[in-house]
């Protein structure tokens, strides 16, 4: 089978990582005969350069023709800006995945087993966690109105009851997949209107689902037990800036922000990228951690082309890479072997090696 893939490098190191994501998907297409046909197109602050904006047209034309796209990572020092008017890369972003329609954001925290130690919770804690976090992506605050009036700035968390209806659904059915029966959603319903809304909508939504047992949990609650007790979850339904939050921290249960992949999924083409940043400093140094790009890209496989079998040997692959001593610079410790310390294009082709078996 042949899939079209649009892939926008970005800032900082995201060029690196997609170069990474794109060598496992060939070794994929090898060994299962697919083809994958990739074009490339700016974003971020590499279009504002180029272009002045963030998402030029021809990019989202391209987006929206596709079967997929793949994002490296957007932003960094060089755009940032506090002027309420200014162009930031984040607003590409944010443009895109409206556009596209994407609505709900998949984050999977999975604890592989050879990095287990090297998180900063007891190994006994987080061993077997295995959490999904759906956030909802295209409405709520970072969507709300805003504004700036002398020495007084808003932004307002706006939902409607049919974005908290189809994000709720489209949890339920991922429960469904992953057979279990264990939904938590979270808000902020003892302060926040939004949350209230949110709370209601979700509990007449689930009704529809008598297989499904939801349970509501308030975000700092949430943001507490992440950490105490993560084994407790299973699938983490909220909204945006929540989901935003949450997913980073429990990154941190598989000790690096550079091993949690992000799917965004709706009617249309779906978006695949790390949930980590552009890290502007290490670029072109060849130290970045490719495996959530990578694991991104197995999620392409599973969400949008329904290949659940190749998206399974990617994950594989990573596995047997970690468990061979492989590491890049930051998630080895120091029971890592100097010479099983690679850089990005390194792990690159360890992983797209053991695919190919």
């Amino acid at each position: 089978m042949q899939f079209r893939i649009a892939v926008l490098p970005g800032d900082g190191i995201g060029p690196e990582i997609t170069r990474q994501a794109q060598k496992v998907l060939d070794a994929v297409g090898a060994k299962f005969g697919h083809s994958f046909e990739y074009t490339e197109a700016l974003t971020g602050g590499a279009a504002i350069d180029a272009t002045g904006t963030p998402l030029p047209e021809e990019t989202l034309a391209l987006c929206k023709s596709t079967d997929a796209v793949l994002l490296g990572a957007i932003g960094g020092p060089k755009w940032d800006t506090t002027d309420p008017k200014g162009v930031r890369p984040e607003q590409g972003l944010l443009g895109l995945r409206k556009e596209l329609g994407v609505y709900a954001n998949l984050r999977p925290v999975q604890i592989f087993d050879a990095l287990i130690d090297g998180s900063t919770i007891k190994p006994e804690v987080i061993r077997g966690v295995d959490i999904l976090i759906v956030r909802e992506l295209t409405g709520g605050i970072y969507f709300g109105k805003r504004d700036r009036v002398g020495d007084m700035a808003y932004d307002t968390e706006e939902y409607h009851a049919y974005e908290v209806e189809r994000i709720v659904r489209k949890a339920c059915e991922l429960a469904r997949a992953r057979g279990t029966s264990n939904v938590c959603s979270v808000d902020k319903a003892n302060v926040l209107e939004a949350s209230r809304l949110w709370r209601e909508v979700a509990h007449t939504t689930v009704a529809e689902y008598p297989d499904i047992e939801m349970w509501d949990l308030l975000v700092d609650n949430c943001a507490m037990q992440l950490i105490r007790h993560p084994k407790q979850f299973d699938v983490v339904v909220t909204s945006n800036m929540f989901g935003d939050i949450l997913s980073d921290e429990a990154s941190m249960l598989s000790g690096s922000l550079g091993m949690l992949a992000s799917a965004s999924i709706g009617d249309g083409p779906g978006l695949y990228e790390p949930s980590h940043g552009s890290a502007p400093k290490y670029a072109g140094l060849d130290v970045a951690n490719p495996i959530a790009t990578i694991l991104s890209a197995g999620m392409m496989l599973q969400y949008s082309f329904g290949l659940t079998e190749e998206a399974a040997a990617v994950t594989k692959a990573i596995e047997d890479v970690l468990d061979e001593g492989w590491r890049t610079k930051d998630i080895a410790d120091e029971t890592t072997l100097p010479q099983r310390t690679v850089g990005t294009d390194a792990m690159g082709s360890l992983v797209a090696e053991r695919v190919a078996g």
